[in-house]
């Protein structure tokens, strides 16, 4: 860690690191965490959109169509929190109502696309798996944690997946034109401090990488102190970073920590 805290004293860091409930971690520890697995083939489901409409800034969050920040907790399941959350809004700018949907009913029975529960998966594969059954609430299939057998009841299920798109990759401004349409799932790499200890401001800092690892929700993009931003939210609880959430820097190929890399979002019924 301290390497990290001494290189964010350069004068061209505009984001701030610090100790949180993950310093004492052991790398194995925290990698449990990092549940972003590449399960699915990437094809013809991109879909292009026209960049020259998009907002100056986007904030669904300030919109309230985005749930409150949830923490996964001991669990690779950052994929379900991921695609559960990109469900949540599309349900909301749709529909008008914010659910909390159940990232546990992910977990336990969206295997047969490829998931693995609280071993990973993909944000991807639990919207074919929204295709074909509705979620339910959290309040109905409440969050554990841990893997267990499925007990989906698609008599209960609120939200349906219609179709989702993949974003086309390493632009800034695709992703920024499927964020003007709602909250996109995204990986990123988390695995280095410059993520882990994130506690504020625009996060500029390559040397997170790109080796995808997580699984989280970028939910808008603005200018922070002249620096443009993702705004992205979290599945690690409100403690971490700010509130939950992380501005990540946009910059154009792979972005910071590979965020343009893999990106889709759902249509819902």
């Amino acid at each position: 860690m301290a390497k990290y805290v001494a290189s964010n004293s350069r004068n061209d860091v505009t984001y701030r690191l610090g100790p949180n409930k993950f310093t004492d971690m052991t790398p194995q520890e925290f990698k449990k965490l990092l549940g972003y697995k590449k399960v699915s083939v990437d094809q013809g489901d991109t879909k292009e959109l026209d960049a020259s409409k998009n907002a100056d800034s986007v904030d669904w969050n300030a919109k309230g169509k985005v749930q409150k920040v949830k923490d996964q907790a001991s669990c690779g399941s950052c994929w379900a929190f991921s695609a559960v959350g990109a469900l949540e809004s599309a349900h909301a700018i749709k529909n008008n109502q914010l659910l909390s949907l159940s990232e546990q009913q992910l977990v336990d029975c969206s295997g047969k696309f490829g998931n693995e529960g609280c071993n990973g998966g993909e944000m991807y594969e639990a919207f074919q798996y929204a295709e074909e059954v509705p979620l339910e609430t959290e309040a109905e299939y409440p969050y554990e944690a841990v893997d267990d057998s499925c007990r989906a009841d698609k008599s209960k299920g609120k939200v349906t997946a219609k179709t989702f798109h993949r974003v086309p990759k390493n632009s800034a401004d695709q992703l920024k034109a499927a964020i003007n349409v709602g909250p996109v799932s995204v990986a990123i790499q988390a695995d280095t401090w410059a993520f882990q200890g994130y506690q504020g401001g625009v996060l500029n800092d390559d040397s997170c990488g790109t080796n995808l690892d997580h699984g989280v929700l970028a939910v808008g993009y603005g200018v922070e102190d002249g620096q443009e931003f993702y705004l992205v939210k979290n599945s690690w609880g409100a403690g971490w970073g700010e509130h939950g959430f992380i501005k990540i820097a946009v910059v154009d190929g792979a972005g910071i920590c590979g965020i343009q890399k893999d990106a889709v979002y759902p249509e819902v019924i």
